[in-house]
């Protein structure tokens, strides 16, 4: 069986992150061999140096300029598939494995033969009794967010079970899936290019499970930067644009105004409006629409599985700690949800 584990580093993020990372990888169980890839992004001479001194056994792939988190993972990925590689593990960084994660992550992933991505039991790191994600939520309006984020874990909670889309942080794709549906959505740049992964492996066939005794920590930082505010924008509508069938486009369109009146006061209060006008500048670009519509067509085609079966990994409320609020709590996700539920009502009636 070949394995590779894909690492993609960014400026200073090696420095920072990179030692006990490799260390988790050295330390897999013995009976497992895993190649390492690394993706150097906006390569210099010295983070190159530095990266092949640190990791003598990773193959490094240099790119001169940073084409984001999505390219970066494509870039290795491709290499894999070319040279026959059955199985990838994305891993931050950031992120260290247990031991025993990646063959938990392996074992899940052959005794369910319809598994395209399987995600380990992702812990916060240094709170590590704290979960960072036990697979990620889609919101129907195409908001993504970590399940049970910075809950405490209880095993009786989660044991094997299916979610909407893993995370990029520790996820392992099985790369027959990959062949059928594709990579990374570049386009995406960075954010949400999981969520699009996953969506897209539940429409042609596939599952996303979580494997919870694969346990791998994660050094989370929530960002509110002004440029994350943009890409998490404009890539959840592009996510709900090319993976929804028409009849959910039409249905989810009089919330997903509203919440656009809510997200554009939100951005003005903030100070991100310029933010939020740049997601609309490129939605009203013209030049923009030639990849919307073929990429819309390409995850259309994949299809064969209806929305009616998928929406009951979605939710109608967005659940996460890090914007919680009293109106969102009381106002927005009540009336949401029940929006939600008499929308996937009329869909499953209609078997779409």
């Amino acid at each position: 069986m070949k394995v590779g584990v894909i690492l993609v580093n960014y400026k200073d993020y090696a420095q920072r992150f990179l030692a006990p990372c490799l260390t988790s990888l050295r330390h897999l169980d013995s009976t497992i061999k895993a190649d390492i890839f690394i993706v150097d992004n906006a390569s210099s001479s010295g983070s190159e140096a530095y990266l092949r001194a640190q990791a003598p056994e990773a193959r490094i792939i240099c790119n001169q300029n940073n084409d984001g988190f999505a390219k970066g993972n494509n870039d290795a990925m491709r290499i894999m598939l070319a040279e026959g590689y059955e199985y990838i593990l994305l891993l931050n960084m950031d992120a260290f494995l247990d031991s025993k994660a990646l063959k938990e992550l392996l074992r899940v992933a052959e005794d369910n033969p319809l598994v395209g991505a399987v995600q380990a039991r992702l812990m916060l790191d240094p709170d590590r009794e704290l979960v960072n994600s036990l697979g990620n939520v889609t919101h129907f309006l195409g908001f993504g967010y970590c399940r049970a984020y910075r809950e405490k874990y209880n095993e009786s909670q989660v044991k094997l079970s299916e979610i909407a889309y893993p995370s990029g942080a520790c996820v392992l794709l099985k790369s027959e899936a990959l062949k059928k549906i594709g990579l990374f959505d570049e386009e995406f740049w960075m954010y949400n290019e999981d969520q699009d992964l996953g969506w897209r492996l539940w429409l042609s066939g596939w599952q996303c499970l979580l494997a919870s005794k694969a346990i791998a920590y994660h050094h989370y930082e929530f960002s509110r930067s002004v440029s994350k505010f943009y890409w998490l924008e404009r890539n959840r509508l592009i996510v709900a644009w090319k993976n929804y069938s028409l009849l959910s486009l039409i249905l989810f369109f009089p919330p997903l105004l509203l919440m656009e009146l809510g997200t554009t006061y939100f951005s003005w209060r903030s100070g991100w409006l310029k933010e939020k006008r740049k997601v609309w500048s490129y939605f009203f670009n013209l030049k923009n629409w030639s990849y919307l519509l073929k990429a819309r067509q390409q995850a259309q085609d994949l299809r064969k599985v209806p929305d009616y079966k998928i929406l009951p990994l979605f939710s109608g409320k967005i659940a996460y700690q890090e914007i919680d609020s009293p109106l969102l709590k009381y106002g927005v996700n009540p009336v949401f949800s029940v929006y939600f539920s008499i929308a996937r009502l009329l869909i499953k009636l209609l078997k779409q």
